[in-house]
């Protein structure tokens, strides 16, 4: 009994434990220093714990079930998302109701536990069905032809169209996007010709081009057309040029650059932050992390997500079915847009959008989705050790 107990503990990813515990430090350290100041009166750490204790227990029960077996339910739990995101549309709006809208988007359940995105596990689902697509596309088509790349291009696109379209007509901007990266980095890794990917991609980037070139000169067209939205666009102007919109839609930009810039190399020291920053326990954690911190702090978090997605791509490398290898690379391009976006939104090197820092900023929603994709890797590891590391020694 004793050792079938330490062979079950050898199974489990310290590794990846340890990380998680890493990021429960910091998430905690800056979200009590960033409450001090904005939320007086309110106390986030016991919420923040919480839901790193609910998503404990996520990645404990994902890791019961093996990935063949998950393989096989991809298609329920892939229509499971696509229902909680099809019922959020008919949900009672506002306030306090079950369709929360929050910064003019309704992408939220309202629940005694807070606010629950379901975009957010929603981004896990479709990776394991698109991993699902071409792990039995490539299964099937062993014999590459342009013909079967275009196919497999199509089921991929097909897969990603309606939960897509769902999360646009919310509307959330920054979901979307992290659907598309997710998309961009499987489509690369799936074997499809590059003559067929390189002019793909770049009519998309022609595609992004041309929206950003209409929402500075048709904003009308848009509107009508597609159903954007006016603050959207003061996103994107105040992302290009914040100090001619620096008291209204460019404020935030403007806030967050000055924090950051102000803890130059060794910060200002545990809540000595001196600029306001709007949502700072949130989307913006990473000003709270570069102003009392410093260069060397917010260097530090980064390399923190450098640890962690060296760790995955090791795992992504190890695999040798191709279905976990898929679903691995999906959940590295998940994270590492989220880190990218995030922390570039605060520095001016992208547009402003929701999202959240992953296992950084305070919020139930991006823990627990973040928790379910881990815990695919950690049933990866659990149930194929020996499988996977057949150079260890048990």
């Amino acid at each position: 009994m004793v050792e079938d107990r330490q062979i079950l503990m050898k199974r489990i990813d310290w590794v990846l434990v340890s990380i998680l515990l890493l990021f429960l430090c910091v998430s905690l350290l800056a979200i009590s220093s960033a409450q001090t100041t904005s939320y007086t009166g309110l106390n986030f750490i016991p919420r923040q714990l919480i839901y790193y204790g609910i998503g404990g227990f996520i990645i404990a029960v994902v890791m019961i079930f093996d990935m063949e077996q998950y393989k096989r339910m991809v298609w329920y739990l892939y229509g499971a998302g696509l229902a909680l995101l099809v019922a959020l549309i008919f949900m009672p709006e506002g306030k306090g109701q079950i369709g929360e809208i929050i910064n003019g988007a309704k992408s939220w359940y309202h629940t005694p536990l807070g606010n629950i995105q379901p975009s957010e596990f929603m981004k896990t689902f479709y990776i394991l069905a698109c991993a699902k697509v071409i792990s039995s596309h490539n299964e099937q088509y062993v014999l590459r032809t342009a013909k079967s790349d275009f196919f497999l291009l199509a089921k991929i696109g097909a897969t990603l169209i309606v939960p897509l379209l769902l999360i646009m007509q919310q509307p959330d901007l920054g979901s979307s996007l992290v659907f598309l990266a997710i998309t961009v980095a499987l489509v690369v890794l799936s074997g499809i010709s590059w003559k067929i990917i390189v002019p793909v991609l770049a009519g998309g980037g022609g595609i992004a081009g041309l929206f950003l070139w209409m929402a500075m000169n048709m904003q009308d067209f848009l509107e009508k057309t597609f159903g954007f939205q006016s603050y959207q666009f003061a996103r994107i102007y105040s992302w290009l040029d914040p100090y001619s919109y620096a008291s209204d839609e460019g404020y935030q930009l403007i806030s967050a650059m000055n924090a950051i810039g102000s803890g130059e190399v060794f910060g200002k020291g545990f809540q000595a932050r001196e600029v306001y920053v709007v949502e700072n326990h949130t989307d913006f954690i990473f000003t709270v992390i570069g102003e009392e911190w410093g260069f060397i702090g917010a260097s530090g978090v980064v390399c923190l997500y450098f640890v962690l997605i060296y760790h995955l791509t090791k795992m992504t490398l190890l695999m040798k079915d191709p279905f976990c290898t898929y679903v691995c690379a999906g959940i590295i391009a998940m994270i590492t847009f989220h880190v990218l976006e995030n922390i570039g939104m605060t520095i001016q090197l992208l547009p402003i959008t929701g999202i959240p820092l992953p296992f950084i900023s305070y919020g139930g929603s991006s823990l627990m989705g973040n928790a379910l994709a881990l815990g695919l890797v950690f049933s990866m590891r659990y149930h194929y050790r020996s499988y996977m590391f057949t150079t260890e020694d048990d």
